[in-house]
């Protein structure tokens, strides 16, 4: 395995041997304790000292189902804390395969050089080249299409759109699909920015080639394997929901339960929920020959990405999510799927977080800038992001800041980062997570929806206060653990439900590196991983000040069950008592 570091001070490439620190690390546990050990908290994220880890997971680009995630890891423009971004696509396992552990960008191109960068990575080198002219300013699908002619049809290219180029603290990283289209997405917390600090416009990962994953004991590792798939295709959620109505099947779903945040966290329920539903979605992509089941990396099984065409059929936008839906659909008070489809492929295009720019809009309409409901200005909107225009500047800046231009008082953000899809005050263990998470609100933080909403692990009252808090420590701790092998998140229905999920994982890890790994030391795992976050935070100046979500959810009712948002707070600095307790301690 390969270590590379390409410093863009003077676009030279060190590769080397993997730091024995981190052989046994992967995804987020890497991308995080790197962070924590080379990047100064208080140093500015757009400045020199910051740093860009891509990592991929420790079971990436092996046979293991569902096992092509990839971990970002950086010092947030956003939140100003640490953040590692996971996203699907396929340069998960083409860099393993490739036998890179870590490719790390560093450093900042002279104030006089103006030039963009494109970053390629093929079996025998790793080499910086200076951007084609017409790459500047386009957006991903553009660069795509211009990259693949260029090197191949079968590479890989993780891109920023403009608001990369332009720094903006909503700026995502695309990378692209099964179908080359870039649409998985490193969303949150703004390391779309961090890599248009250094000035690469794309990097570009061709694994012609290249070799499989050594694997140990490969016999036990193809048993360990199949016994794992049957555990997820087994299960109700990622076997069959998920591929049949995708994400958004979580809509309706929410919107019954009175958690579908409506009209920037004013209600929970949305009248038009139905129109904008994953059973709607599901029949309009049939109508108009799309395809409602799609795998965003090869191997994944469960299939909850989707193709969406526009009403003449042809295509508009892919992996159209529950939170985007969400995101421009209730909490904007937006009905129209097509309208919302629109504004996902902007976002794409763009390199924009849908989850933060969905919330900002919403925050905007609050302010009066354009009104609820209206989609056509919503559209617009976005696109100011797109030309770089003072107010799309502000708009792709996040919730927070947008708040404070216009004076908003009702601002869901925690640590400066936008709340997602499901609100606090009527399902209370997301609420803990978005408060206590070192990533700022992240709903993929500790996904308390499963046992507060849809009883998968659990029975836990979601209007209750009781509980939350260790049903949120635990998952916590868990989706650390997850995040560093690789495996899609979504793979919990099953761990939670069937036993046999979790030692499929442990056994598959053992037969690839020849380990001896119980249950007990994936615990310790998420509980390292999260330990360093927690540290690097604390140097940066979180306090317990900061582990709190915003105070109208502690006031403002929201109905229909007119709940507020009451887990004590000593329940939420309880949370991360194992890490403080550790804090100073060797983590790793």
């Amino acid at each position: 395995m390969r270590f590379v570091r390409v410093n863009m001070t003077d676009q030279s490439v060190d590769v080397a041997d993997v730091p024995a620190k981190y052989l046994p690390l992967g995804g987020r546990s890497l991308t995080s304790s790197f962070v924590n050990d080379e990047v100064p908290a208080t140093a500015h994220p757009l400045g020199k000292n910051n740093k860009l880890i891509i990592s991929p997971g420790l079971l990436s680009g092996t046979r293991a189902a569902s096992s092509g995630r990839l971990s970002f890891g950086s010092l947030s423009p956003l939140t100003k804390g640490i953040k590692e971004s996971n996203a699907g696509g396929t340069a998960s396992q083409k860099l393993a395969r490739l036998g890179i552990k870590a490719l790390v960008l560093e450093g900042l191109p002279g104030e006089d050089n103006d030039k963009w960068y494109v970053v390629k990575v093929t079996k025998d080198d790793v080499i910086v080249e200076e951007a084609d002219g017409d790459l500047i300013s386009a957006g991903n699908y553009e660069v795509g299409e211009k990259l693949r002619a260029k090197y191949g049809d079968k590479v890989c290219v993780m891109s920023i759109g403009p608001a990369g180029e332009y720094r903006l603290l909503a700026a995502s990283i695309a990378v692209t699909d099964t179908d080359g289209r870039p649409v998985r997405h490193a969303g949150r917390g703004g390391l779309g920015a961090v890599m248009g600090s250094k000035r690469v416009k794309a990097i570009v990962v061709d694994d012609a080639g290249a070799g499989e994953v050594p694997v140990v004991d490969a016999e036990a590792f193809k048993e360990a394997s199949k016994k794992f798939s049957k555990a997820v295709l087994q299960h109700p959620v990622s076997g069959e929901g998920l591929r049949n109505f995708g994400t958004a099947v979580l809509i309706n779903i929410l919107n019954e339960a009175g958690g579908l945040p409506t009209k920037n966290f004013k209600l929970g329920r949305f009248a038009g929920a139905n129109k904008i539903s994953g059973e709607t979605i599901a029949d309009v992509i049939k109508a108009r020959n799309g395809k409602t089941s799609h795998s965003c990396h090869p191997g994944c099984i469960m299939g909850c990405s989707n193709v969406y065409h526009d009403d003449k059929g042809e295509y508009l936008t892919a992996g159209f999510e529950y939170e985007t839906i969400w995101a421009f659909g209730a909490n904007c008070e937006i009905d129209n799927i097509d309208a919302i489809a629109k504004l996902d492929r902007l976002c794409d295009d763009f390199g924009l977080d849908t989850i933060e720019t969905g919330v900002t809009v919403a925050v905007a309409m609050e302010a009066g800038v354009i009104p609820f409901g209206d989609y056509e200005a919503a559209i617009k909107l976005v696109e100011e992001i797109g030309q770089g225009t003072p107010l799309g500047r502000i708009i792709g800046c996040g919730s927070e800041i947008t708040g404070q231009v216009y004076g908003v008082r009702r601002v869901p953000t925690v640590k400066r980062q936008g709340i997602p899809a499901y609100d606090p005050r009527s399902v209370k263990g997301i609420g803990v997570t978005y408060a206590t998470s070192t990533m700022g609100a992240d709903h993929t933080a500790g996904y308390s929806v499963t046992a507060n909403i849809l009883k998968v692990g659990g029975d836990i009252d979601p209007l209750k206060p009781e509980n939350q808090a260790a049903l949120s420590q635990n998952l916590q701790i868990a989706t650390a653990a997850v995040d560093s092998t690789g495996l899609c998140l979504f793979i919990a229905f099953a761990v939670l439900d069937i036993p046999e999920t979790l030692e499929a994982v442990i056994e598959m890890l053992n037969a690839q590196y020849g380990l001896s790994m119980t249950g007990e030391d994936v615990i310790a795992l998420g509980k390292a991983t999260l330990t360093v976050e927690r540290e690097f935070n604390k140097r940066a100046g979180f306090t317990s000040v900061h582990d709190r979500l915003p105070e109208f959810f502690q006031y403002e009712v929201v109905p229909p069950h007119n709940a507020i948002f009451d887990v004590p707070e000593a329940d939420l600095d309880a949370v991360f008592a194992f890490a403080d307790k550790a804090s100073g301690e060797d983590a790793s």
